[in-house]
């Protein structure tokens, strides 16, 4: 369990700079390139994404299940030998997913481009999914290190290559922007070239790391590697035939984030100019899947660090199997998830106007967006947990029915419900379509393990009071502050933030104090602070 922990706190330490940064760029990023410029940047993630995770197959989690289960049995070979073998075949399929999304380019970009009254054209759109795809033939090698080592237990590589790749593509981006357009009075459209293209550069400063990490740790795996003991005969046709086994589900969860946001770049343009609004769809889209998105993911970054650690956790358990320590994994692991995500995901709703204000611009439709979007991250975040015990337990295939369920779902609801209530009907049928794929998930795992946790239940009901507390404190706050002076400008809007903020930490950390319930979820030294201070 503690190596769970640690391996979760490492990942998430890591995800949660690099998703910080990720945030942080965005706002010097959008007073260089201006409002009306930065849907042409986020049209082009979006296919870069879906492509990038059928480049790397799947291999990150894949390879560290496959490296997890040889090495809980003394077969340290298996894993070395598809290091080796998979270094060339990631260098293969990243470069004919480039190739693929460069062919693709102008198609896609026919299907996006419904009206002449959009902001942009086909080519300009088709012009800057052809530069990010140059991050392809760098990302899938990167990828399969990364897992290899997590197979090992060593999760450092991957949080600090994490970190490192995006510190470098924030950099090339925002120097290029600014030099395309301050210095050199360049388009904006060239600018946004440039930048997709950081992606690229930022992905060679993570295989840098770890090139770093594998002299450092080569040693250490190299003992390994000698204490081998074969279990079996294994050709590369197995070892790849179980790594397609593992590998293929996992990319429909790499996918799943990316293809419901396709569902909406595909059909949110056309439904929206079907009710006569084609000179704004370009703007909401833009909010709904790129600027709020990007604040809504924060809290699901813990669920991404989790799903990482606890795959090869969960293989390791399941293998062995020592099934109560399994189910206490889960147990922890729900807990944590819900504890943090919940509360998280509220207060972005309540501070939601202020919180676009200060990130961007104050905007009545952004905030709104943001609101109404940021209770899904929990969602997002039970996703990618319930399919990681999916990937954990052998029952993969489960995982494809659920998210092509999912899919089918908010496929069939989003024109309907977008002509009917807009932005907010795309909202509403992404909710659906992730409520489905959870419920067939959760259903699953608790028929294979017998999974039935009423304690899990009776904390999350705790867990909802607690940030209901919190969500009055921070609301009552907020309007407070509002009584005595609307923010002016976004310095007012950020003091008035950082207060509200302070306040929902104060109650919820106070209550959830008061109660034992942190000491209980979040280990042992924290129960020493508590103690401390007066919590018993």
């Amino acid at each position: 369990m503690s190596s769970l922990m640690k391996g979760t706190a490492i990942l998430t330490i890591g995800l949660f700079l690099s998703k910080v940064l990720g945030l942080i760029y965005i706002f010097p990023f959008y007073s260089i390139v201006g409002k009306e410029n930065i849907p042409l940047y986020s049209y082009a993630y979006i296919p870069y994404s879906i492509m990038l995770s059928i480049a790397i197959s799947g291999l990150p989690l894949a390879v560290s299940k496959f490296v997890s289960k040889y090495n809980a049995i003394g077969d340290y070979e298996a894993g070395r030998r598809l290091f080796k073998s998979g270094v060339l075949v990631m260098s293969i399929t990243g470069l004919l997913s480039f190739i693929l999304l460069n062919l693709l380019a102008t198609p896609i970009a026919n299907i996006v481009i419904k009206d002449e009254e959009q902001m942009f054209t086909v080519e300009q759109i088709a012009s800057v999914i052809r530069w990010v795809s140059f991050a392809l033939l760098a990302v899938p090698i990167m990828s399969l290190i990364r897992g290899f080592f997590q197979g090992y237990n060593h999760y450092m590589p991957t949080s600090v290559s994490q970190l490192v790749e995006q510190i470098v593509r924030i950099m090339v981006l925002l120097g290029g922007s600014f030099v395309v357009v301050v210095l050199f009075k360049g388009t904006p459209e060239t600018a946004i070239k440039f930048s997709v293209f950081a992606a690229f550069v930022g992905a060679i400063g993570g295989l840098f790391i770890l090139y770093y990490y594998w002299k450092k740790l080569k040693p250490e795996l190299n003992e390994f590697l000698q204490t081998s003991v074969p279990s079996e005969e294994l050709s590369y046709k197995n070892i790849y035939r179980e790594i397609l086994q593992y590998s293929i589900p996992i990319v429909f969860v790499g996918l799943a984030n990316p293809l419901f946001q396709l569902v909406d770049m595909l059909t949110f343009n056309s439904a929206m100019n079907s009710i006569g609004l084609a000179k704004v769809t370009d703007l909401y889209l833009n909010m709904l899947n790129f600027l709020t998105h990007k604040i809504v993911i924060i809290p699901v970054m813990l669920a991404t660090g989790f799903s990482m650690a606890l795959i090869p956790t969960i293989t390791n358990y399941y293998t062995l199997g020592e099934f109560n320590a399994l189910r206490a994994a889960m147990n922890k692991t729900y807990q944590v998830l819900l504890f943090i995500t919940i509360p998280a995901s509220i207060g972005i709703t309540i501070l939601a106007t202020d919180i676009y204000h200060v990130l961007y611009e104050q905007d009545e439709m952004g905030a709104m967006v943001l609101a109404h979007y940021a209770p899904v991250a929990i969602l997002f975040a039970l996703f990618s947990v319930t399919a990681a015990i999916l990937q954990g337990i052998d029952y993969q295939k489960w995982i494809i029915f659920s998210l092509l369920t999912g899919i089918l779902v908010k496929l069939v609801l989003n024109q309907p419900l977008i002509k009917l209530m807009e932005v907010d009907g795309a909202i509403l049928a992404t909710t659906i379509g992730y409520l489905v794929t959870i419920v067939i998930n959760i259903a699953v795992i608790h028929r294979v393990l017998q999974y039935r946790s009423k304690l899990v239940y009776r904390r999350v009901i705790l867990i909802c009071i607690l940030t209901l507390i919190m969500a009055i404190a921070v609301f009552l706050t907020n309007k407070g502050l509002y009584l005595i002076a609307e923010p002016s400008n976004k310095l007012v809007a950020a003091l008035y933030l950082l207060l509200c903020m302070g306040v929902g930490a104060a109650v919820y950390g106070y209550l959830s104090f008061r109660l034992g319930l942190a000491q209980k979820l979040l280990g042992e030294k924290l129960t020493k602070l508590a103690n401390k201070f007066g919590f018993k």
